[in-house]
């Protein structure tokens, strides 16, 4: 009590009346301008700003097309495989020959594509539908391709229309050619089966490793041009590798989804 009466005392004394009320350090008064502008900036931002993310997924080279399993119309012994891996053949072209017991049948092609898998050998007994062959549905090697990234059904609706994509190729190291470029052409809203995925790239593990993690939902994926590249699309780095690309080669897709207001994540 009697430190008190001292102090009030002593401000009450006459030298003490004529200095001034220091009411803050200009440190003080720093902190505090420094921290209204940042609240305000923060402000701004979570009405106005945007926030970007991305979803990740497996991918595939394609024409755009599929592909489809070519398969035997009969039950027999293969005595001759008339085409070759990779070899592109018009509609009804002989792919194998097949002994039966009423003579011998050619298996031929449905549509004009590419023949990305052969399943048969010489001397190989096949029964009737047994899958012979993977046919890609692409009639001219100037056919551009196209990616499809198979992405999980819960982030489709996120997916914008033209939508920019980095594809990693499994081929190509990204570490020396970067990432190829590509946008959304389009997306398929309905999830997809091991079954629907096998039929359209022709083969039937792929359906399986695509559906692992559940059903998913079909992103075509336009690849952009360049005219610079050896390949003739679009890099990440300046040259992309010195190569052209096949089709069939696997990727991983990073999508682009829809800008997300912060506000909606700051307000209950």
């Amino acid at each position: 009590m009697q430190f008190r009466q001292q102090a009030l005392a002593k401000l009450q004394s006459p030298e003490e009346l004529d200095l001034p009320v220091r009411f803050a350090r200009p440190q003080g008064w720093l902190v505090l301008s420094v921290t209204v502008v940042a609240m305000a900036a923060a402000s701004a931002w979570a009405v106005t700003g945007s926030v970007t993310s991305t979803v990740s997924a497996p991918a595939i080279l394609t024409h755009g097309q599929g592909s489809y399993l070519l398969q035997s119309p009969v039950a027999g012994q293969v005595t001759a495989v008339l085409a070759k891996q990779g070899e592109r053949l018009p509609a009804d072209s002989p792919v194998l020959k097949v002994r039966t017991p009423k003579g011998e049948t050619v298996v031929r092609t449905l549509d004009a594509g590419r023949v990305s898998a052969l399943a048969a050998t010489v001397g190989q007994i096949i029964q009737t539908g047994a899958n012979v062959a993977a046919v890609e549905k692409v009639a001219r090697t100037t056919d551009a391709l196209y990616a499809t990234v198979y992405v999980p059904a819960e982030n489709a609706a996120s997916v914008p229309d033209d939508a920019a994509v980095d594809l990693t190729v499994q081929s190509v190291p990204t570490q020396e050619y970067g990432v190829l470029r590509g946008h959304v052409k389009s997306v398929d809203r309905s999830a997809q089966s091991p079954q629907q995925i096998a039929a359209f790239l022709g083969d039937n593990q792929l359906g399986e490793q695509f559906t692992k993690k559940g059903r998913p939902v079909a992103v075509t994926v336009r690849l952009d041009k360049s005219s610079a590249t050896k390949s003739g699309y679009k890099w990440s780095s300046a040259d992309g590798p010195p190569f052209k690309l096949n089709s069939m080669t696997l990727a991983s897709g990073s999508i682009r989804l829809a800008d997300q207001r912060p506000v909606d994540w700051l307000l209950p």
